[in-house]
């Protein structure tokens, strides 16, 4: 009980500190970007090394960053599709997918494994 609220008290903190920051940033719709990943990575990088130490923690940083730059590359080629042939989103960011799962998977492949 005292795990989940720690993991309430520290996640709504980090939270609220980069909602307060994406306020910051023009436009509007960006600040969404700031009060969701990142401040549940650092919360979640946190827990991890209270629990299991700094070097399991640092294990799971690089997986984060990982699959920021899969993500990166699947959202990359979401807004060049939605943007030049102006396809439908839900079908185009579901149908790109698999180049997400894709990329993350070579990257650990290559790089972590």
């Amino acid at each position: 009980m005292t795990d989940l609220l720690l993991r309430f008290l520290f996640g709504g903190i980090i939270i609220s500190a980069f909602a307060a920051l994406g306020d910051i940033f023009r436009p509007k719709s960006f600040a969404g970007l700031f009060g969701a990943a990142p401040s549940i990575a650092l919360a979640t990088l946190g827990l991890t090394i209270a629990h299991n130490g700094k070097f399991y923690a640092a294990t799971e940083a690089r997986s984060m960053a990982l699959g920021a730059v899969a993500f990166f590359i699947y959202a990359s080629a979401a807004c060049f599709l939605l943007m030049r042939y102006k396809s439908p989103a839900f079908a185009t960011t579901f149908a790109l997918l698999p180049l997400w799962l894709g990329t993350a998977l070579a990257l650990w492949a290559i790089l972590l494994r």
